[in-house]
Order: structure tokens, then sequence, then C-alpha cells
């Protein structure tokens, strides 16, 4: 049997997306600042004119999972990262946006195949977000660590299950392929 775990080296061909809520801005750019850091530090070119990673924003939280699913479906990308804050306030309105959110950037994964990494803050206050987005500690870089390892799995995943097709012959099943690693670049 085998033992599969993600890696932070080898980055060079990874290629992702971020979709960055805009509402809340005063949080998201820091998640968006730590998630670059730490994207930088491990090999990756954050440049937005560069090739290995997109920027998309949305006007909030809630459009994300729509937008996260689009660019997973594309398979251009080895991993998306969601960045947002939803700020609990006087009505119910949080609890049905934050619900929302989760579930939609979960099924955006399940149902593509292409992990899409939940970095929306869901906080009782804006203090709360502002501590989780750079006071106290950065999220930003802990979701774009997410995005690396799994990345860096999944490769790992569909290289070994490829193997015991390709010793007989055969290719593996289109369900199986990732688009992006038969590119020609």
């Amino acid at each position: 049997m085998a033992v599969f775990e993600g890696t932070f080296t080898q980055t060079e061909p990874l290629k992702f997306a971020l979709v960055i809520g805009r509402f809340n801005d005063l949080v998201t750019v820091k998640l968006l600042e730590g998630c670059q850091d730490c994207l930088k530090r491990h090999g990756i070119n954050p440049d937005p004119q560069g090739n290995q990673v997109d920027y998309i924003w949305v006007p909030g939280s809630f459009e994300v999972p729509t937008v996260a699913r689009q660019l997973a479906l594309s398979h251009r990308y080895d991993a998306i990262i969601c960045l947002g804050a939803v700020i609990k306030g006087q009505t119910p309105h949080f609890d049905y946006v934050s619900a929302e959110v989760a579930k939609g950037i979960a099924a955006a994964s399940f149902q593509t195949g292409v992990p899409v990494i939940f970095g929306i803050l869901t906080t009782d206050t804006m203090q709360q977000a502002l501590e989780r987005a750079g006071i106290k500690s950065n999220h930003g870089w802990d979701y774009a660590m997410n995005a690396i390892e799994m990345a860096s799995l999944m490769r790992q995943l569909r290289s070994n299950l490829a193997e015991p097709y390709a010793r007989h012959g055969q290719s593996l099943p289109a369900s199986l392929q990732n688009p992006m690693e038969s590119e020609v670049v």
C-alpha cells in the first residue's frame, strides 16, 4: 500500500485562481495579501501578469461559489482559492449567506474534482474578522497552504491512478484525467 501527501515544493507547474469577494474589502484585501505572500514564498509567481495566478473579483461572498465552479469546470487550474468575509449583523442574513457560500464552495469541488479552498471568514464582529486577516494572524496564508498541498496531492493521485492503466497499454478514463496536464505549453 502507499501513503500520499501533498508537498510544498515543485510548485512551478501549478496554476491557481483566486476568487475574492469585494464586500468587506477591508478584510478581504488583507486575506489576499496573506495568500499572495504564501504563494510567493513557495515559488509561485503571484503577479496577475504572470502565468500561475489569475484573480477574479466578485461583488461579495455569495457570488464566490458560482464563479469558483465555473473556473473549476474549465480545468485550467490546479486549485481555486475563495476569499471573502461574512460578518454577522442584526438579521438572519448572515446565516443564509454563510451557509449557502459554504455549500456552494464544497459543491464546486465535489462536482469538478478540482480543490476549491474555503477561505471565507464567517465572524460575529468586524474585530474578529480583522484579527483573522492580519492583526493576530492571517488566514490568507493558511488558505494558500491548503491550496498548494491539495494541488500537489491531486496531481500525485492522478499520476498514481494512471499507472495501472499504462502498464496494460490502456489510457486513463476521462473521468480521472486532468486536461491541464496534457496541455502543451
